[in-house]
C-alpha cells in the first residue's frame, strides 16, 4: 500500500514520488539541466548535512559544489535511477574522506573591531560552533543524521528515503544520538 501524503491542495503518493525522482534522473541522464536542477533542489541539504558531519563549517559550501558536480558528470554511471540518493550519499561521503586527506590549516587574521564588539556579535555562533565540534565527536551514524534532523531540518522519512538507510534504523541512530550528545553536552557544561 502506498503512502499517501496530503499538502492541502495536492496528494502526493510515495510511489508517484519515487517516480517522479527516477524521471528526473533519466532527464538528467540525457543532459537536461533543469532535471538535474531539480535534484539539487531536493537532495542539497541532505548533502550539506552529510558534509556539516564530517568538514569545518567554513569548507561545506563548495564541498556541496563539489560534490554535485561530481554527480552531474557520472550521472550517467548510475546503474538504477531509484537509487539516486544512496548513490549521491556515497560520492558525498568520500569527498569528504577526500578533503580529509587534502586538506590544509588555514590562519585565520586577527579581527580589526573591539574585542567586546567581537564577543557580542560572536557569541550565538561561538556556541554553535562548540555545539557542533561537540557533534562531530560523535560516531559518524549518530553525527550524520543528528545533524540532518538538526541542522538541515529533515524528517526522519525523509532522511532515510534520501540517504538510503532504513526508517528503522534513522530511529535508532537519531535516539542514540540525541542522547550521546545530551551527555557530552552536560558534562561540558558542569565542566563551565
Amino acid at each position: 500500500m502506498d503512502t499517501i501524503i496530503d499538502f492541502g491542495f495536492v496528494k502526493v503518493t510515495a510511489a508517484s514520488e519515487t517516480a517522479s525522482e527516477v524521471c528526473l534522473v533519466e532527464a538528467a541522464r540525457r543532459g537536461d539541466r533543469s532535471a538535474f536542477d531539480g535534484l539539487y533542489r531536493k537532495y542539497a541539504r541532505m548533502v550539506h548535512g552529510m558534509l556539516l558531519a564530517r568538514a569545518p563549517a567554513s569548507e561545506v559550501d563548495d564541498l556541496v559544489q563539489d560534490v554535485f558536480l561530481s554527480a552531474y558528470r557520472r550521472i550517467r554511471t548510475l546503474r538504477e535511477a531509484g537509487a539516486f540518493g544512496g548513490w549521491l550519499a556515497m560520492i558525498t561521503r568520500h569527498r569528504a574522506y577526500d578533503y580529509h586527506r587534502q586538506y590544509r590549516e588555514v590562519v585565520e587574521l586577527p579581527d580589526d573591531r573591539s574585542p567586546e564588539a567581537v564577543a557580542a556579535q560572536d557569541a550565538p555562533l561561538a556556541e554553535a560552533r562548540q555545539v557542533l565540534a561537540i557533534l562531530q565527536t560523535l560516531p559518524q551514524a549518530y553525527r550524520e543524521t543528528l545533524v540532518l534532523r538538526l541542522v538541515e531540518g529533515l524528517t526522519g522519512p525523509e532522511i532515510a528515503e534520501q540517504t538510503g538507510l532504513t526508517p528503522a534504523s534513522v530511529r535508532v541512530n537519531l535516539h542514540r544520538g540525541m542522547k550521546l550528545l545530551r551527555e557530552k553536552l552536560e558534562r561540558r557544561e558542569a565542566h563551565a
